[in-house]
């Protein structure tokens, strides 16, 4: 048996690669199936969003006349949006943005301290604290709307401030309600930071005001980006707790002020709806824009330089 030489290329020779023949059964095993997969979850989270921008320009007023996409354009349900005087639109955007905005920022910095607290200090109650913190969370919301309304109007006797309809009131409502499974998320997170970093900064003469403000919060940026994240989308979406709370129209959320467009039998108005709900889409699209940055970023950031 006679073994053939390994005969190098000559230097000055390119060495071209052969080209292997295109199986495209060997693709869609390996590959193909995944963008198949793919596309059939676009198709499926695209359509909705299409119909309704359809719906939205589509001057008929029903959802029925408005099956074929985008076959009438018209801007004329933007226009009466903004036009409507028993229906303030411009209001409720307003009011969406303040009660919205002020929620998130009051969820993030209470969950934070509350999760700090559990997560760096040893108290007596800590453990039942956390217990108490999860088995809350089991009972639905829901439930408790009759309390809130009575509570609310017992306050509006003493404290028309913050008492039944006032944005201050439905705003200490979703505080409060928000606190317990942020702050149980927020601990989980809190305890991947490794304590030697406190323990460094107390050598240093820091305390834990400073070490919180200073150092912690910049390691937890992606869990603070998704807590802000879901406590606005959540407070945009709410419509039971807002509906109860809020009376006056000049007052109303998004959510409870585009209900009226469909909620009466004979002036429903689809097409002005889909409209209200493209535009109040948009701040949640560009919240969830601006903080991707700081989720996926922060997810790599770490305390070493």
């Amino acid at each position: 048996m006679t073994i053939a030489p390994n005969i190098a290329a000559p230097d000055n020779q390119e060495y071209i690669p052969v080209k292997q023949p295109f199986n495209f059964g060997r693709w869609f095993r390996a590959t193909g199936w995944r963008h198949l997969v793919g596309a059939v979850m676009v198709v499926f989270s695209a359509f909705p969003l299409l119909y309704v921008l359809s719906a939205s320009l589509h001057p008929g007023g029903t959802l029925i006349t408005a099956n074929g996409l985008f076959s009438e354009v018209d801007l004329g349900s933007y226009v009466t949006l903004f036009n409507l005087p028993q229906q303030p639109y411009a209001a409720w955007y307003g009011n969406t943005l303040l009660i919205g905005g002020i929620t998130s920022a009051g969820t993030v910095f209470l969950g934070a301290l509350a999760a700090y607290s559990f997560s760096r200090m040893r108290f007596t109650g800590r453990r039942a604290g956390l217990l108490m913190l999860v088995l809350v969370q089991m009972f639905p919301q829901l439930l408790a709307v009759v309390a809130i309304f009575l509570l609310l109007n017992g306050i509006s006797d003493i404290f028309p401030a913050i008492g039944l309809d006032t944005q201050i009131g439905l705003i200490m409502v979703y505080l409060g309600g928000a606190l317990g499974v942020n702050t149980y998320l927020m601990y989980g997170f809190f305890n991947t930071i490794p304590a030697s970093i406190d323990e460094a900064a107390k050598l240093d003469g820091a305390g834990h005001a400073r070490i919180f403000f200073t150092i912690i919060l910049r390691l937890v940026a992606p869990i603070l980006a998704v807590v802000g994240l879901l406590s606005f989308v959540g407070t945009t979406n709410e419509f039971v707790i807002a509906s109860i709370v809020l009376i006056t129209p000049e007052k109303q959320t998004l959510a409870v002020g585009l209900y009226q467009f469909v909620s009466q039998e004979f002036s429903s108005n689809y097409s002005v709806f889909a409209a209200g709900a493209v535009l109040a889409a948009l701040p949640v699209m560009a919240l969830f824009l601006w903080l991707q940055k700081y989720i996926v970023g922060g997810l790599t950031a770490g305390s070493v330089k």
